[in-house]
């Protein structure tokens, strides 16, 4: 079973890596939040693997960070959703964005990714949700994730709190951020007062 590879890049496309390995070029789909990390072709990479076996072929999935293959390995446990919608979701919604939309339940903001209707979104928030809190919990930096966005579940939280009071997630996430980075022990209520200065 192959769980990383690392090697030189030969290809790179919006969905797919090849990675040459000691003369042998091994293809990888890849989301696009992996793409997007990717280095040039001739430069070398590491990136984390999923092996997926089938009775006709062995296929590998590709990630850059740790939390990507996490939740690639999470979404492909819930009944209905396969390999390629895990990588649809992937390329549509960032780690953090994903847990931060389950944990509050936000239909919305899950149905914006292509591919995603409503009852595998409701069904997503109804399994994941307590294991994208652990994720968020477990992640290094006390819960923020490779990705550098918000996820802890304090931070989950306070986030949603501004959102019921009518502001917006990236103004709401930017601002509890820059409180975070002041506090590094703080409650829900001090943050919450603390992050809503950035808005009066």
């Amino acid at each position: 079973m192959i769980a990383n590879i690392k090697g030189s890049l030969l290809l790179k496309r919006s969905d797919t890596a090849i990675v040459d390995v000691g003369g042998v070029g091994y293809e990888l789909t890849i989301p696009l939040s992996s793409y997007y990390n990717l280095p040039e072709p001739g430069e070398s990479l590491s990136l984390r693997v999923h092996t997926l076996i089938k009775d006709d072929s062995i296929k590998l999935y590709g990630f850059f960070t740790d939390d990507e293959k996490t939740l690639f390995l999470m979404l492909i446990s819930v009944n209905g959703v396969g390999p390629k919608l895990a990588c649809n979701i992937l390329s549509g919604i960032s780690v953090g964005d994903f847990i931060d939309s389950v944990v509050s339940e936000e239909l919305l903001a899950l149905t914006r990714v292509p591919g995603l209707g409503k009852k595998t979104a409701e069904r997503l928030i109804l399994e994941l949700k307590d294991k994208v809190k652990l994720m968020a919990a477990e992640a290094p930096g006390g819960g923020e994730l490779d990705t550098s966005t918000l996820s802890g579940m304090l931070s989950t939280d306070v986030v949603s709190a501004l959102i019921n009071l009518g502001y917006k997630r990236p103004a709401a996430t930017d601002a509890v951020k820059k409180v975070l980075k002041e506090n590094d022990s703080i409650g829900f209520e001090e943050l919450l007062k603390k992050t809503l200065r950035f808005f009066t």
